[in-house]
């Protein structure tokens, strides 16, 4: 039986990986890539409102974790092509979930901001642990 990991733990590595996942990019990316290979620009194009440096970063974040491979060809002009690996299309699935309950449940998020009145929402900025 492998390693038990408790991602409630403060030092637990677990931490590190759903940190990842939820990085804001990430979801994006790894979404954007679930049909194939596909270039940095083809990436940008298709991922609204992401920059070329954090489109970068996390591309590089992602493959440093294994869950993007990045081909380069020998070609002019260079190509580059990003695709997920086995570990990255594993993460498909969760992500799918995450991404279908989010489209789901906007009006009712919408409904309980708007009845959390805006007065409340500057107030509620310094509530926390």
């Amino acid at each position: 039986m492998g390693k038990a990991y408790n991602v409630m733990a403060a030092t637990c590595p677990s931490r590190t990986v759903l940190h990842r996942i939820g990085a804001r990019w990430t979801v994006f990316v790894v979404n954007a890539l679930e049909d194939g290979p596909r270039r940095f620009t083809e990436l940008k194009a298709h991922i609204q409102g992401i920059t070329p440096k954090v489109l970068t970063e996390t591309l590089r974040t992602l493959e440093q974790d294994g869950l993007v491979t990045r081909t380069s060809y020998d070609e002019q002009p260079p190509r580059v092509d990003y695709e997920l690996t086995g570990l990255g299309r594993s993460l498909l699935l969760p992500l799918r979930a995450v991404r279908q309950w989010a489209e789901e449940h906007v009006p009712d998020i919408e409904a309980a901001r708007a009845a959390y009145g805006p007065e409340d929402a500057s107030a509620g900025a310094t509530v926390g642990p």
